[in-house]
């Protein structure tokens, strides 16, 4: 019996079969995919195998091979991934520049994962009503920079509805993955744009400026104008995985058209002779920090660990 993956607890995982019915279902001990060593080898999104019986739960006993996922390091395991949602058409980021921060290098982070596997992804500004003065500014810098990147960008107040419908249309008919750290404002968007979840809220620390866990799961939930939303619990984190050395500057756009003029094809743009992206970040037309970002991912694969700021 073949179904998809709808929502996952860390041990048990809810499959809708393609007759519309619902199991809740287990992987055996020693499952593995590809090798991967994986906190979840089975991800919300995935299309699976399973083998139903009357008294115990199902067992799922194949994935499908997957079209796309977003992945990142799991979180103290430096040698463990965590599959964040499989099979995905979009991402849409949430973004806050306060209550709470969200840094560039986790944007920076996000984003070279999703081109590392071809998802379009979104940046979508929340809590636009707090935003004065220079938190203003901020955003507006941020919205400059990354739509001139290539990377859409809009903006959302959650709490008052502004922005939601124009957020549905483009959620229609397609999966999309939500993400971005706790407090930034994913529950409530959900509510607004399934006002049948019910998702619980909560505020962010006024003394930390962090958000705290509303969603403890992932989960896959059908959208009334059609389409699916991927919710995941709030991302402190994000370390990057499966990444080779000389492929890291691809995944920054405006790094890997500068590459081309530099003088060694195999340049990491940090100390050799005659690069053209040093050139550029010193001159400005590359973002110094799109550049950290960049010098941090390489950093990574250097120590082997993770940072948990990022």
């Amino acid at each position: 019996m073949k179904g998809l993956v709808v929502k996952n607890t860390g041990s048990w995982y809810t499959v809708r079969l393609d007759d519309g019915r619902l199991i809740e279902s287990k992987i055996k001990g020693n499952f593995r995919l590809r090798e991967i060593k994986s906190t979840n080898p089975v991800a919300v999104g995935d299309r699976v195998e399973i083998e139903p019986d009357n008294e115990d739960p199902a067992f799922i006993t194949e994935i499908e091979e997957r079209r796309n996922y977003m992945i990142r390091k799991a979180t103290n395991l430096s040698k463990q991934s965590h599959i964040i949602a499989a099979n995905i058409d979009q991402s849409m980021l949430i973004v806050t520049v306060n209550y709470p921060i969200t840094t560039t290098v986790f944007i920076d982070r996000f984003l070279a994962t999703a081109e590392a596997y071809s998802i379009p992804v979104k940046l979508i500004f929340n809590k636009i009503d707090r935003f004065h003065g220079t938190d203003r500014d901020a955003m507006n810098r941020l919205i400059s920079l990354y739509t001139e990147i290539g990377y859409p960008c809009s903006m959302l107040c959650a709490k008052s509805g502004e922005g939601i419908d124009e957020l549905k249309a483009e959620l229609k008919d397609k999966i999309t993955l939500l993400s971005g750290h706790s407090g930034v404002g994913k529950s409530t968007i959900i509510n607004k744009l399934a006002p049948g979840m019910d998702r619980k809220t909560a505020g962010i620390s006024e003394y930390h400026n962090k958000g705290t866990h509303t969603t403890t799961f992932s989960e896959m939930i059908q959208l009334p104008q059609g389409g699916y939303l991927i919710d995941t619990p709030g991302i402190k984190g994000f370390g990057t995985f499966e990444m080779e050395d000389t492929k890291i500057s691809h995944y920054f756009r405006e790094i890997f058209a500068r590459s081309s003029r530099c003088k060694f094809g195999d340049c990491t743009h940090r100390h050799e002779p005659d690069c053209a992206v040093l050139v550029a970040v010193k001159e400005g037309s590359i973002s110094s920090s799109r550049y950290k970002s960049y010098l941090s991912i390489l950093k990574d694969r250097e120590e082997s660990k993770y940072r948990e700021e990022y």
